[in-house]
Order: structure tokens, then sequence, then C-alpha cells
């Protein structure tokens, strides 16, 4: 049995919170496929690393100032990065992501960073492999969940893996837009991603919790 964990922006909100939740998924050596949230709230006074990306967004596509946002959200990737010691560097990566920005690429692009980037580092930590949810997590030309034809793309993508990182909030459409999944979507319609999959969903409560 191979089991899917998903960790939620708290748990993965800093370089403490990555280091007990490598320690679940370490404990149990089923669990071969994590779900990674965008870092979520350290304090009560901090902000969303998601919420974060949306005003950088909407400055950049305003033509107003959104360097100082874009750093302060560069600066909680790199605090984490820091903090567990990685040899990783994200300068490609907002590179493109400043690009993207300014050619206005879309706000559910925007938002599908946090969870990309994310997602890059859970995988570089874990020892796992990174698994772009754009290439396998299917919608159609108007944003419809694809089920049969996403789960057909992990079967195959995951085939050949024994342990991945996939983020689980967006995936393409067939020009290849980002595109997110709706809160409303309901959880038979949540990729299977593997038919010899169990989901375990961890966020901050319910089975394995990971405490502040």
């Amino acid at each position: 049995m191979k089991k899917v964990v998903k960790f939620g922006g708290s748990s993965l909100a800093s370089a403490r919170q990555f280091k007990k939740v490598k320690a679940i998924i370490e404990a149990d050596k089923t669990r071969c496929y994590v779900v990674p949230s965008a870092p979520g709230k350290r304090d009560s006074k901090d902000t969303k690393v998601t919420d974060m990306l949306y005003q950088c967004y909407d400055a950049a596509c305003a033509g107003e100032s959104y360097k100082r946002i874009l750093d302060q959200i560069k600066k909680r990737y790199t605090d984490i990065i820091d903090g567990l010691d990685l040899n990783l560097n994200l300068d490609f990566e907002f590179a493109k992501i400043e690009e993207n920005f300014l050619k206005k690429a879309g706000r559910d692009y925007a938002a599908s960073r946090g969870e990309y980037l994310n997602g890059i580092i859970a995988a570089n930590y874990l020892g796992f492999t990174f698994v772009d949810a754009a290439d396998v997590i299917r919608f159609d030309a108007e944003g419809n969940f694809l089920s049969e034809e996403t789960n057909e793309e992990m079967r195959e993508h995951l085939a050949s893996l024994k342990q991945a990182v996939i983020p689980g909030f967006y995936g393409a459409k067939p020009d290849g837009t980002i595109h997110t999944f709706s809160a409303a979507v309901p959880i038979s319609q949540v990729p299977s991603w593997h038919v010899q999959s169990r989901r375990t969903f961890t966020r901050t409560g319910q089975t394995f919790p990971v405490s502040s």
C-alpha cells in the first residue's frame, strides 16, 4: 500500500515545520507521495504566501510597484532553504515568475506558484522526485476538471517513481494555461493519484498534526 500525504500551509510555513513533516514521512515508509501547500502563516500576524502572490501579481498587472512584495516572497522561501541547509537556488524560478506576472499570465498562475515553489523545496529536502502538477492534472478549455485524463497521466508518471512530491492545487488546460481547483470541487473528483494509493490528509490536525 502506498499512501499520499497532504500537508497544509501552516505545516510547511518554515524550516522548523519542514523538519517535522520529514519526520512524519520517514516514520512510515508507505508514505510515498507528498502533496504540499504554499507556506502559510508562521504566526497570527504573518501573511500567507498565496496572499502575497496575489498582491504582487495585481500590482504588476496594474503597472504599480511590485518589487517589494516580490522580495518578501523570495525571502520566505530563502529562509526555508537556508534553515534546511539546502544547496538550492530559486533565482531562475523567480525570474520566470516575474516575467509571467508582467505578461499577465493570470491570477490562477500567480496562486499556483506558492505550491510549485514549496514543492521544489520539499522534493529537494526529502530526496523525492518533483512532479509539476501542470504535467499531470488536466482541465478542459473551460476549466472543468478531467478526472479520467488526470488519473491516466498520474498512472504513467508515477509508475516509475517510488516517491514523489506533487502539488495538488492546480493543473493545466490544453493550451498549457495554469488553472486552479475551485474550493467547491467534490472529493470524488480529486485525482486518485495511483490505483494502489491511499490518501492521508495531514494539514494541522486529524491524522498527523504538525504543531507550531
